[in-house]
C-alpha cells in the first residue's frame, strides 16, 4: 500500500518516482508537495496496564502473555547492538540518510551503522521498532461521535490475514498484538500469517515457536501459510483468503497497528449488506520515528496510470454533516475487509496480475460495475507504515504498468485508451505481455456487469475524461531528434528541450480542439488543471488550459504528423533555434515558419493527423 497525500488534493506521489535517475526526478520537484496532515502524535514509551475484555477462558490474556515472552526474541537484537561511545568519528557518513533527519542524533556511530543497515533492508526503522513495546498505546483518532455509537452483540466473526515477506519480526508481532488487544475476543476467530517465501531466518523458527506456543493454549488460533516461492502480494492475499474460515475476512499488510473499536463498525456494515467491501481509515506510522501521523478522512481512487490515490470525500458525504458516516469510495488502496463468500462470488483478486499494484483499483472497479459497493469507515482507524522504499523489488513500475493494462482491457471499454495514453504506450503492439484475460472477461459477462462509462458517471464522477485526444507521446523535431519537448521545472511554466526519456514530463497530448497538453494527465477535476502550450507575447509558455481558454489566449495549434506546429491565431511556428546558452545547443522559439517538421509518437486507433 503506497498511497500518500498532496496539498491541494490527496494524491499518490511516492511510487511514481521509483527507479528514476536523479536528473529525471528533479523534473518532478515542483509536482511533489508537502503532506496535508502535519499532526504528529508522539507515542510514549511506558506500557500501560492492560485492560482486556473479559472472556471466560482467559484466552486473550494467555495470548498476550505469549507475545510478551516473545519480546525476549526481539531483545536479542538490542543486546547485540553496541552502546553509545564517546566521540563522533564517522557520524558524518550518515548525515545524508533520511532515517536520521528526525531521529537518532544521540546514537553512537556504530549504532547508527546498525540502524542504517536495518533501514536499508526493511525500508523503515526496525532498529527503533525492536525497542518499542509490542503493546504500545496509540492515540484514539476516531471522530468524537464514533465513541457514542453502540453495536449489536451478534456481529459476524472475522479472520485477520497478514501478508509479509522479509518483514521485521517486531513489526509483525506488533501487528498481531494490536489486533488481539483491540478486537473483541468473541469477534476474532483466527489470525492467518502468509509468508511469501521470506529468506529472513528469524521469520522461520522463532516465529513458528511463537505460533506453536500460542496454539497450544488456543488450538488453531494462528495459522501459517508459507509459499515455496515468492508469489507476490496479490496471490498472497488470495492464499490468506483460502485459509480463512470466519464469515468475514480482513486482508492486511503485516506492518499495521489497529486502533480501538476498529472491527465493530466494519462488521456491522457487512452484516447489513454482504456486497459491501470496506476499507478502514488509515493513519501513518512514520517510517523513521514510528510516531503516529493523523491523516484526514478521505475516499480512495486512482489516476489514469492506475496508481492509487487518496481523494476528498464526495460532496454528498460533506452535506450530511456527520463525520462518522461511511464514505462512498470509487476504489481501494490495498487493505480491506470483505464477506468471505461474496469475495469468491465476485472473483477474488486477479491472480493473473504480477507482484503488486493495480489489484486494488481493479477490485474497486469490478465491485461497483458488478453490483456491489465500496466504503471507507471513519470510525474504523488503522495505522500503517509507509516505507521509505520497498525492499522486495527495485522498481514496481513495470508490474503496475502490466497490471494496469490487464484492468484496461477487461473493464474499461473505450476508456482503456486513457491508460495507454497515461503510460505513453501504443494501443496496438505495445510489446507488453499482459497474460491471458479470457477468464476475467468471462467473469464480467457472467456477473452481467455495467460499463465503465456508467462507473465514471455514477461512481467516479471526479475523474477527468480525455475522449478528445487524437495523438499522444513524445514530440520530436527533425532538426534534433534526440531532444524532446519537455515541461521543464514545474514552477517556471516554460517548456524546454531535454534529452528524450519518455517519462511523464515529456508526455504530450494533441486534441481534436487543436490543443497541446504537456506533462501529466490531471486525474480529477479537483486537481490542478492540465498545462497547455500557449503563445504568450511570441514566447512558448505552459498555462493551465481552463485559464487560457477563459482568457482567450493563443492555445490552438495546427499540427499534422511530420509537419509544422503553427499557432492558429498568431501564425507563428514552434521551432528550434541554436543557442550557446543551452546545454544541448538549442532552445524553443516561436517564429516565422521555416519548414521544421515535428512528429508525435502515437495516434489513437481510428484517428488521423
Amino acid at each position: 500500500m503506497a498511497c500518500t497525500r498532496r496539498t491541494k488534493t490527496l494524491v499518490s506521489t511516492c511510487v511514481i518516482l521509483s527507479g528514476m535517475t536523479n536528473i529525471v526526478c528533479l523534473l518532478y520537484v515542483g509536482w511533489v508537495t508537502n503532506y496535508l496532515a502535519n499532526v504528529y502524535v508522539k507515542v510514549p514509551e511506558p506500557v500501560p496496564e492492560k485492560k482486556l475484555e473479559e472472556d471466560s477462558k482467559g484466552e486473550t490474556l494467555r495470548i498476550i502473555e505469549r507475545l510478551d515472552r516473545l519480546e525476549n526474541v526481539v531483545n536479542q537484537h538490542i543486546q547485540e547492538t553496541p552502546q553509545k561511545t564517546d566521540g563522533n568519528a564517522g557520524a558524518e557518513s550518515f548525515s545524508d540518510s533520511s532515517l536520521f533527519a528526525h531521529w537518532g542524533q544521540d546514537l553512537s556511530p556504530e549504532s547508527r551503522r546498525v540502524a542504517l543497515k536495518k533501514f536499508q533492508y526493511y525500508g523503515y526503522n526496525s532498529y527503533l521498532s525492536d525497542r518499542l513495546s509490542l503493546d504500545r498505546p496509540i492515540p484514539d483518532l476516531r471522530p468524537d461521535g464514533c465513541k457514542n455509537i453502540s453495536y449489536p452483540a451478534n456481529l459476524p466473526q472475522v479472520s485477520i490475514v497478514f501478508i509479509f515477506v522479509n518483514e521485521a519480526l517486531s513489526v509483525i508481532l506488533r501487528s498481531i498484538h494490536s489486533a488481539i488487544l483491540r478486537t473483541p475476543s468473541h469477534l476474532l476467530r483466527e489470525i492467518i500469517l502468509v509468508d511469501d517465501n521470506s529468506s529472513n531466518e528469524e521469520l522461520k523458527e522463532k516465529l513458528q515457536d511463537f505460533v506453536d506456543e500460542t496454539n497450544a493454549q488456543r488450538a488453531g488460533f494462528i495459522k501459517v501459510v508459507r509459499h515455496a516461492k515468492q508469489e507476490g502480494l496479490i496471490r498472497s492475499r488470495v492464499s490468506g483468503w483460502r485459509a480463512a474460515s470466519a464469515p468475514v475476512v480482513a486482508l492486511f499488510d503485516a506492518h499495521v497497528e489497529f486502533n480501538v473499536g476498529w472491527a465493530e463498525p466494519i462488521l456491522l456494515r457487512i452484516k447489513e449488506d454482504r456486497t459491501r467491501i470496506i476499507s478502514p481509515s488509515f493513519d501513518n506510522i512514520k517510517y523513521d520515528t514510528f510516531e503516529i501521523e493523523e491523516y484526514p478522512l478521505s475516499a480512495q481512487g486512482f489516476d489514469w496510470e492506475l496508481w492509487c490515490r487518496y481523494l476528498n470525500p464526495p460532496k454528498s458525504w460533506w452535506n450530511q454533516q456527520n463525520n462518522t458516516a461511511p464514505i462512498r469510495s470509487p476504489a481501494l488502496i490495498g487493505c480491506f475487509v470483505v464477506d468471505r463468500r461474496y469475495f469468491e462470488e465476485i472473483g477474488l483478486l486477479d491472480e493473473g496480475m504480477e507482484v503488486y499494484g493495480g489489484e486494488n483499483v481493479e477490485l474497486g472497479i469490478r465491485v461497483w460495475q458488478c453490483g456491489g459497493t465500496v466504503e471507507v469507515l471513519p470510525c474504523a482507524r488503522i495505522a500503517h507504515i509507509e516505507r521509505a522504499h520497498k525492499p522486495y523489488t527495485e522498481d514496481l513500475t513495470a508490474h503496475v504498468r502490466r497490471n494496469a493494462l490487464r484492468v484496461a482491457e477487461v473493464w474499461m471499454d473505450e476508456f482503456k485508451s486513457h491508460v495507454y495514453m497515461a503510460w505513453n504506450i501504443p494501443q496496438k503492439d505495445s510489446g507488453i505481455d499482459i497474460g491471458d484475460i479470457t477468464e476475467r472477461k468471462a467473469l464480467r459477462k457472467r456477473l452481467q456487469c455495467k460499463t465503465f462509462r456508467w462507473y465514471l458517471v455514477n461512481v467516479y464522477s471526479e475523474m477527468r475524461m480525455y475522449t478528445d485526444t487524437i495523438a499522444y507521446g513524445v514530440l520530436k523535431n527533425s532538426l534534433k531528434s534526440d531532444l524532446c519537448l519537455d515541461q521543464g521545472p514545474d514552477s517556471d511554466n516554460v517548456p524546454i528541450l531535454y534529452i528524450c526519456h519518455g517519462m511523464t514530463p515529456q508526455n504530450v497530448y494533441y486534441t481534436s480542439t487543436q490543443q497541446l497538453h504537456v506533462g501529466v494527465l490531471s486525474p480529477t477535476i479537483d486537481d490542478d488543471d492540465n498545462k497547455c502550450l500557449v503563445d504568450v507575447n511570441s514566447r512558448p509558455r505552459l498555462i493551465e488550459c481552463s485559464y487560457a481558454t477563459a482568457k482567450r489566449m493563443k492555445l490552438h495549434w495546427l499540427f499534422t504528423q511530420g509537419g509544422s506546429i503553427q499557432n492558429r491565431k498568431s501564425k507563428r511556428c514552434l521551432e528550434l533555434v541554436e543557442s550557446s546558452d543551452n546545454e544541448f545547443g538549442y532552445q524553443l522559439a516561436l517564429q516565422k515558419c521555416s519548414g521544421q517538421r515535428w512528429t508525435i509518437t502515437h495516434l489513437l486507433t481510428g484517428s488521423t493527423l
